[in-house]
């Protein structure tokens, strides 16, 4: 197994990318592919104790940055870190790619360099969404603002194979991010989708109110990229300040530290679960290939995981597994 790695991209590269990359070495088989200059990267290779011969460096001239317009930069950094990452997963000489780079770049290389899975009218961000009695994903978590039926039914389909392979959900229940439960409720595309999503062959449970999904009532969140990435970033933003309101509660007087102090360990994994470095990176489903995009703020244990969770999607065919459900041969992808 090879799992390509954009060095260069991320606002911590590549001092937590390379790291990352030499932490995921000890706990996956096979080796990593890392894509950006040579003489930095050699640099920080240097710090760590790492078998070199699990370890190919590709040297590459250029790096897309945040502010850069994504298909203008795909197509005219032919030599980027990205681009060249991307055109080795199209030729087959790696099995996966992971980056923390530009995401609109990212999600315009899997497209023009990469390709579609053959039925993929339109790729999706599927992201890793904490519950209290586990974990759910997301489809889509920004991509696609604007969908149609067909698109937020693919997500279904393609959520319910990420969750099934990769999180180990069987039959997962999928449920359309809506207004209320109610099947006429919402706005005439998702009353037509939820209509659709009762015919297909997953196991639809139906509308899911936003106060409903961090309780883990589903396991695939349904939602266009609008939706999906306010429900994601607005759940991040409720995680830090409660973690930080529940801090400064206890700080305040002797009897808060001295619970704080008995609670430490529950608190501690309470926050851990809420952690995103803990899932690392989120899938960019109907690709022909496996990409996945990490937080640009990633750190070397975010790396790390995304890193790992690449090497699960190779070792589970995850690409396969959505042909298998579109019932799609993969010479007939574009």
């Amino acid at each position: 197994m090879k799992i390509g790695l954009d060095v260069m991209g991320g606002d911590n590269a590549p001092m937590e990318t390379v790291k990352g990359a030499v932490e995921a070495l000890e706990i996956m088989e096979g080796t990593m592919v890392l894509y950006g200059d040579s003489n930095v990267v050699e640099k920080e290779l240097l710090k760590y104790k790492v078998d070199l011969n699990r370890i190919e460096l590709v040297h590459t001239s250029e790096v897309i940055m945040n502010e850069d317009k994504p298909v203008k930069a795909i197509k005219e950094k032919s030599d980027a870190s990205m681009v060249v990452g991307l055109k080795a997963l199209r030729k087959g000489e790696i099995d996966a790619f992971v980056s923390a780079g530009n995401t609109g770049a990212l999600l315009a290389g899997g497209l023009f360099k990469v390709g579609r899975i053959k039925g993929i009218d339109r790729p999706a961000i599927c992201s890793v969404y904490p519950t209290m009695v586990g974990t759910s994903v997301l489809v889509d978590a920004g991509a696609n603002a604007e969908c149609k039926v067909r698109n937020l039914v693919e997500f279904a389909q393609m959520g319910s194979v990420y969750a099934e392979k990769i999180l180990g959900i069987s039959n997962p229940k999928v449920g359309l991010a809506n207004i209320g439960a109610e099947e006429t409720k919402g706005t005439p595309l998702y009353i037509e989708t939820h209509s659709q999503l009762k015919n297909e062959a997953l196991n639809f449970v139906g509308n899911v109110e936003g106060r409903d999904i961090p309780s883990g009532c589903v396991d695939v969140i349904v939602a266009d990229g609008f939706t999906g990435n306010i429900i994601l970033k607005l759940t991040e933003g409720v995680a830090i300040q409660l973690v930080k309101g529940l801090k400064t509660e206890i700080m305040k007087n002797t009897i808060g530290k001295i619970g704080g102090l008995l609670l430490k360990g529950n608190l501690g994994a309470f926050k851990k679960r809420l952690d995103y470095t803990e899932y690392g990176g989120a899938p960019l489903l109907g690709i022909n290939g496996l990409i996945v995009k990490a937080h640009g703020s990633s750190n070397s244990k975010a790396f790390k995981n995304a890193i790992k969770y690449a090497a699960i999607g190779v070792e589970q065919d995850l690409v396969g597994g959505i042909r298998e459900k579109l019932q799609v041969n993969p010479e007939e992808d574009v």
